[in-house]
C-alpha cells in the first residue's frame, strides 16, 4: 500500500491568508515545503481522504488525477474536510466529457456530511452516474474499491459527527487518525478488541508544541497515543508512523517540527510526501 499526502495544513493552510507570524512569513520568503495546503491524502491511487477547497490546486500541482479516483472517504463535514461547492462540477452540463464515463465519484460521509452531499446533488440536479452519496456509521464497516474500511469515532467538533479510518486491504492497514484528540474510550475499545495490526499511523498534530490534546493532538497527546497502540499489539517495529494536518500557530518552524517528529519517531508529512509499504 502506499499513501500521498496532498495537502498537510490545518484549516487555514500555510501561509494563512492575513497572518503575518513568523512561520507564514518563511513560508512566503522560502516556499516549497514550508507550504502546506489543506489536508487530503490518496491511497494507492484509488481512495481519496477529504475534499477541501485545495483539491483544486493538488489537481494542478500535487498530480492529482482525480477523474480516475472513483471513492472519496469523508473524516467530518468541516469545510476544509469537506468543500462541497466544487462537487458541482462533475455534473454533466460543467464537465461534458469525462474519463470512465458512467462511474460515478462515491462519497461516503457521515451524517451531517452525507446531508450535505445528499442536498447538493439534489439541488443541482446532478447525475447518479456522476456523484453519490453514502451514509457510513463510526464502527460499522464497509467496502469501496476493493478496500475494507472501518470508521471509528474521533475526538473533534462533535456536531460534525466526525471518524478516523481504519483502511485495510491484502492483510495492510492504515490507520488515519485526523481531526482527532486523544482518542475516545469507545475507540480505544475497539483498536483493543479488533485484532489488526497496522501498518502505517497517521495522527493529527495540530497543536505540535502546544498544551491542547482535544479536537486535535499536540506532540505529546501523539507520542503517548503511539506507546499505547504499541502496548495493545496493535504495532511493531515496521510499522511506519506520521504526523500531519500542522498549523502555522504550532508553535515551531517546519524545521523544528521536523526535529521534534523525528525524535519522537514520526515523519512529518509534507506536501506531495509518499510513504509505501
Amino acid at each position: 500500500m502506499k499513501i500521498k499526502y496532498l495537502g498537510t495544513g490545518a484549516s487555514e493552510g500555510i501561509p494563512s491568508l492575513f497572518c503575518k507570524c513568523p512561520v507564514c512569513q518563511s513560508a512566503i520568503k522560502n516556499g516549497g515545503r514550508d507550504i502546506r495546503s489543506r489536508n487530503q491524502a490518496l491511497i494507492d491511487d484509488k481512495i481519496l481522504v477529504d475534499f477541501p477547497p485545495d483539491t483544486f490546486m493538488h489537481i494542478v500541482h500535487g498530480g492529482l488525477d482525480l477523474q480516475s479516483i472513483h471513492a472519496c472517504i469523508v473524516t467530518h463535514s468541516h469545510g476544509d474536510h469537506l468543500y462541497t461547492s466544487d462537487i458541482w462540477a462533475r455534473k454533466k452540463a460543467v464537465s461534458p466529457i469525462l474519463d470512465n464515463e458512467g462511474t460515478p465519484l462515491d462519497f461516503y460521509a457521515t451524517s451531517v456530511g452525507y446531508e450535505k452531499i445528499a442536498a447538493l446533488i439534489k439541488n443541482n440536479e446532478i447525475e447518479d452516474d456522476r456523484v453519490t452519496a453514502n451514509l457510513i456509521k463510526a464502527f460499522e464497516p464497509f467496502s469501496a474499491e476493493g478496500y475494507d474500511i472501518t470508521p471509528v469515532r474521533a475526538d473533534h467538533s462533535p456536531n460534525t459527527d466526525p471518524v478516523l479510518f481504519i483502511i485495510e486491504k491484502d492483510g495492510k492497514a492504515i490507520f488515519y487518525a485526523n481531526d482527532t484528540g486523544r482518542l475516545p474510550a469507545e475507540t480505544v475499545e475497539y483498536l483493543k478488541n479488533c485484532g489488526k495490526h497496522l501498518d502505517l499511523v497517521s495522527f493529527d498534530c495540530t497543536n505540535g508544541f502546544n498544551s491542547g490534546d482535544r479536537f486535535h493532538m499536540n506532540f505529546k497527546a501523539c507520542s503517548d497515543t503511539k506507546q499505547m497502540l504499541c502496548d495493545l499489539g496493535l504495532c511493531d517495529k515496521d510499522t511506519k508512523w506520521v504526523i500531519t494536518h500542522l498549523c502555522h500557530n504550532c508553535g515551531g518552524t517546519r524545521e523544528e517540527l521536523e526535529a521534534e517528529a523525528e525524535k519522537l519517531g514520526f515523519i512529518a508529512a509534507y506536501d506531495g510526501l509518499t510513504v509505501e509499504f
